[in-house]
C-alpha cells in the first residue's frame, strides 16, 4: 500500500493510517480509491481481521476529493461527448459510482469499522466518516471541521453524502450542511448524534478501536429493516415541508443560477425514498449531471485550482525565489490603512503603523482591538493570542521606526500631492531592499513613482473594502517596477492569505476599470428612462450579488465624485463625460446623498432596511420608458459591458494570465460566481457568439464595441483560455 499504513493489533483490530505521500493533506484520488476497494476486501475476507478503524497520518484527516484528477478526467469526458456522448456518459458514471460501490462495500463488509478524525475532514473525506459504522474525533483540535463544501464549487457530495447524512441527522438538520456548505466542530457533531464521541485526541484511536470491540455485530441503521429518517421522511408531516417550498427558496437565493443546490435536493428527495443501493446510484447520476455543465466545470478551475495556484505564487515573475515579509509599514490608519496593519498583524507580521498625528494613529490601532475583542467573544480567540496579536501594530507618527521594515503600503486618500510627500518621508529611512507600495485605487503608480527616488522598487498593492473580508489584492506594475518588488508583494500577499493578480498600470487597472462599467451601464439605462428596480433585478439575476445602483451606494458616491474629478484633471480636454458624471455630481452636489454610509444614494437607508430613492426618475432625460425593455436585455447588457471591458484589459496587455482576470472578477467585484468569472463567461458562451451579441448591443453605445482581438479569435474558433494558457508553453 503506498496511500495506507496497515497494522493489525493482537486483537485483530486493522489500523488504517491514511497518510498519501508527497501531500501535506491527503486527498482522494484514483490511486488512493483503488487503494481502499483493497482494503475493503481484506477486511470482509481475513478472518484475523475483526474490525477496522480509519484515522490519518497527517494533521489533517482528508480534504475530500482530488479536484485536479476530477477536472483532468472531466475534459477527457467532455471530448469524448463530441464523437460518442453517450459513451462518455456511462464512462463518466462507471467512474464517479466507483467510489460509491467502495463506500458501500465497506458498510456492507461484515465486520464493524469506525472513523478515527483527527482533523479537517470535509467533502469525500466526511464521507469516508459517515460510512464507517462507528464514528469519532477529536475535542481538543480547533482546526477540526465536518462538512460538505462541493455546493460552494458546483458540485454536489458524490461519495454517499447526500444519502447519508440525511439519514443520520433527519432531513431538517442535514440540509444546511448539504446545500450551505456549513461545517461542523467535533463537539457540534457529536451533540447532532453524526458522531458517536468527541474525545481527547490522545485517546482517539483507542477510545475508536474499543467501540470496533464492543460492537462486532454493527451494521448501518438504513440497513436494518425497520429504518425511519429521523424526523421523517418525504411525505411525512416532518419532511414535507423542506420540499414543499425548497424550490421557491433556491429560486429567491440564486435564481436558479446554480444547478448544483438544485441537484442536491433533488437527489436527496428521491434517494430518500429508494433502498441505500438504489439512492447512491441516483446520487451518483445527479453528480455526473453536474459535471457536464458548464458551471461546475468553470467554478472547480476559478475558484479551486487557479486561486490555489495563485495563492502559492505561480504568478511569481521567472528567476525570483520566494522571499519573506516579517515587518511592514502601513501609512495611513484610516479605515483601509487600518484593515491592511490589522491583516497584516493577524499573519503574524510586525506592523508599524504611522499617521500624522497620534490620537488617528491610535483609531486605528483600535480597530485591531475591536475585532479581535469580537472573535474572542465569539470563542474564535483567547484573550492571550488577542493581546498578542495587537501588540504586533505600534501605532506611531515617528517614520523613523520603518528603517527595518521589509515593506510599505501607503494607504492614504486619493491625492497625489500627498502621497508623493509620504513616498518622499519614507524612503528617507527604509533600506534599499524595501518595497514601498501604494494603495491607490485609480492613479496610475507610473504617475506616482515619479516622486520615488526608487521607481523600481515602487509598486501598486490594490487592497478592496473591507481589507479583512475581501479575499482579492491588485499588484499593479508600473513602467520601472522590477521583477523583485513583484516578488515581494506576492511574498506580502500570500502571507496574509489573500489572492493575488498582478496587473499591468493603467488608470482604474483591471478590477475598478471593469466593475466601473457595470455601474456605469446601470446608470446609462437610468438615464435612458429604464426604471431603477428593472436594472437592480436584472443584475442580481445575472448573477450579481447586488445590482450596479446599490453597488455604487456600497463604494460611495461621494468617492466616484472625487475619481471623476481627479480623472477630469488629469485628462484635461481628453476627459469625456458621460450620463454617470452628470449623476454623480447633481447626487452629490444637489443633494448630499454620499451612498449607504450617509444613509443617502440611489437608495434610501433604515438600518438594514432600504428602498430606491423615489426621485430617482429625474435622471430620465426624456422621462421613464412607457415600454420597458426585456430583462435579458438588460441582463445583457450589465453583464457583456463588463465582459468587454475585461477582454480589452487581456487585448492590452493588462491582465496576461485568464486565471487572474476570472479570480479578480469574482473576488475583487462580484462578478456572478457561478460563470467561474468574466473570462469564462466569454468562452462558455464562445466568443463568436459572444461577439455577434455585442455587435447586436452596439446599438447602445461603444461600450459594446468589441477589441479586434476578439474578432479574430472568433474567425479562428479560439478561447481565451487557450490563447492565454499560462501553461501554453509547457
Amino acid at each position: 500500500m503506498r496511500h495506507f499504513r496497515l497494522d493489525l493489533d493482537n486483537d485483530g483490530i486493522l489500523l488504517l493510517t491514511f497518510d498519501s505521500p508527497g501531500r501535506s493533506m491527503n486527498v482522494l484520488s484514483g490511486d488512493v480509491i483503488s487503494e481502499m476497494a483493497e482494503i475493503v476486501v481484506r477486511i470482509g475476507s481475513d478472518d484475523d481481521v475483526k474490525g477496522a478503524v480509519i484515522t490519518s497520518g497527517k494533521d489533517a484527516f482528508c480534504a475530500g476529493a482530488d479536484l485536479e484528477e476530477l477536472g483532468g478526467h472531466f475534459d477527457s469526458v467532455r471530448a469524448l461527448m463530441g464523437t460518442d456522448p453517450e459513451g462518455a456518459k456511462r464512462k463518466l458514471f462507471e467512474t464517479q459510482y466507483g467510489l460509491n460501490r467502495t463506500f458501500r462495500a465497506l458498510e456492507t463488509c461484515g465486520k464493524p469499522v469506525a472513523a478515527a478524525v483527527n482533523g479537517l475532514a470535509l467533502g469525500g473525506g466526511f464521507e469516508i466518516v459517515l460510512a464507517c459504522h462507528g464514528r469519532f474525533a477529536a475535542s481538543d483540535n480547533p482546526k477540526l471541521k465536518l462538512g460538505l463544501p462541493e455546493a460552494m464549487v458546483g458540485l454536489l457530495p458524490g461519495a454517499g453524502g447526500t444519502q447519508r447524512l440525511p439519514r443520520i441527522l433527519g432531513l431538517m438538520n442535514a440540509a444546511p450542511i448539504l446545500v450551505q456548505g456549513r461545517q461542523l466542530s467535533a463537539s457540534d457533531a457529536a451533540a447532532q448524534g453524526v458522531l458517536h464521541g468527541a474525545v481527547p485526541q490522545a485517546e482517539l484511536v483507542e477510545t475508536a478501536k474499543q467501540w470496533v470491540k464492543d460492537n462486532p455485530g454493527a451494521r448501518q441503521p438504513w440497513d436494518e429493516g425497520k429504518f425511519r429518517f429521523p424526523g421523517g421522511g418525504p411525505y411525512t408531516p416532518g419532511g414535507l415541508p423542506i420540499f414543499a417550498g425548497a424550490n421557491a427558496m433556491i429560486r429567491k437565493e440564486s435564481f436558479g443560477n446554480y444547478p448544483a443546490v438544485g441537484n442536491i435536493l433533488k437527489a436527496v428527495y428521491e434517494g430518500a425514498q429508494m433502498p441505500m443501493d438504489a439512492a447512491l446510484r441516483i446520487e451518483s447520476r445527479y453528480f455526473c449531471d453536474l459535471l457536464l455543465r458548464p458551471e461546475s466545470g468553470n467554478m472547480i478551475r476559478s475558484l479551486f485550482l487557479s486561486k490555489q495556484a495563485l495563492e502559492k505564487g505561480e504568478a511569481r515573475p521567472k528567476g525570483q525565489k520566494k522571499g519573506t515579509v516579517n515587518k511592514v509599514g502601513v501609512v495611513g490608519a484610516g479605515f483601509m490603512g487600518a484593515g491592511i496593519a490589522y491583516v497584516s498583524a493577524m499573519a503574524g507580521m510586525e506592523v508599524v503603523l504611522i499617521d500624522q498625528d497620534q490620537a488617528s494613529a491610535d483609531k486605528g490601532r483600535q480597530f485591531a482591538i475591536d475585532e479581535q475583542a469580537k472573535r474572542v467573544k465569539r470563542g474564535k480567540s483567547t484573550r492571550e493570542k488577542a493581546d498578542s496579536l495587537v501588540n504586533r501594530i505600534d501605532a506611531t507618527v515617528d517614520y523613523a521606526k520603518l528603517k527595518d521594515v521589509d515593506l510599505i503600503v501607503e494607504a492614504v486618500f486619493e491625492d497625489s500631492g500627498l502621497k508623493a510627500k509620504i513616498t518622499q518621508m519614507s524612503e528617507q529611512t527604509i533600506g534599499h531592499t524595501a518595497v514601498f507600495g501604494s494603495n491607490t485605487s485609480t492613479i496610475p503608480i507610473t504617475d506616482l513613482a515619479k516622486a520615488s527616488a526608487r521607481p523600481e522598487n515602487f509598486i501598486g498593492i490594490h487592497f478592496f473594502s473591507p481589507v479583512h473580508k475581501m479575499m482579492l489584492v491588485e499588484i499593479i506594475k508600473g513602467e520601472r517596477t522590477s521583477d523583485y518588488a513583484i516578488s515581494r508583494a506576492i511574498d506580502f500577499v500570500s502571507r496574509i492569505r489573500k489572492v493575488p493578480i498582478v496587473v499591468k498600470d493603467t488608470r482604474g487597472f483591471y478590477a475598478n476599470r471593469c466593475v466601473m462599467r457595470y455601474i456605469t451601464e446601470g446608470c446609462n439605462m437610468m438615464s435612458e428612462g429604464v426604471k431603477p428596480a428593472l436594472i437592480e433585478n436584472a443584475g442580481k439575476i445575472a448573477g450579481m450579488p447586488v445590482g450596479p445602483l446599490a453597488l455604487q451606494d456600497e463604494v460611495a458616491i461621494d468617492l466616484a465624485y472625487k475619481v471623476i474629478k481627479q480623472t477630469e484633471a488629469d485628462l484635461g480636454n481628453e476627459y469625456q463625460p458621460g450620463p454617470i458624471t452628470e449623476i454623480v455630481t447633481t447626487m452629490v452636489e444637489k443633494h448630499g446623498r454620499f451612498g449607504r454610509k450617509n444613509g443617502k444614494g440611489f437608495y434610501v437607508y433604515n438600518g438594514r432596511e432600504k428602498h430606491l430613492w423615489p426621485e430617482l426618475h429625474q435622471f430620465a432625460g426624456n422621462g421613464i420608458l412607457d415600454s420597458q425593455p426585456d430583462v435579458n436585455e438588460v441582463k445583457d447588457r450589465l453583464m457583456y459591458a463588463q465582459a468587454i471591458e475585461a477582454a480589452r484589459t487581456m487585448a492590452e496587455g493588462i491582465v496576461h494570465d485568464p486565471r487572474e482576470a476570472d479570480l479578480g472578477s469574482i473576488f475583487g467585484w462580484g462578478f456572478a460566481p457561478f460563470t467561474g468569472g468574466v473570462i469564462s463567461f466569454i468562452d462558455t458562451i464562445g466568443v463568436k457568439t459572444f461577439v455577434n451579441r455585442a455587435d447586436d448591443l452596439r446599438r447602445y453605445g461603444e461600450q459594446f464595441e468589441v477589441p479586434q482581438l476578439l474578432r479574430d479569435m472568433a474567425v479562428n474558433g479560439e478561447t481565451l483560455y487557450g490563447r492565454f494558457s499560462p501553461h501554453k508553453a509547457d
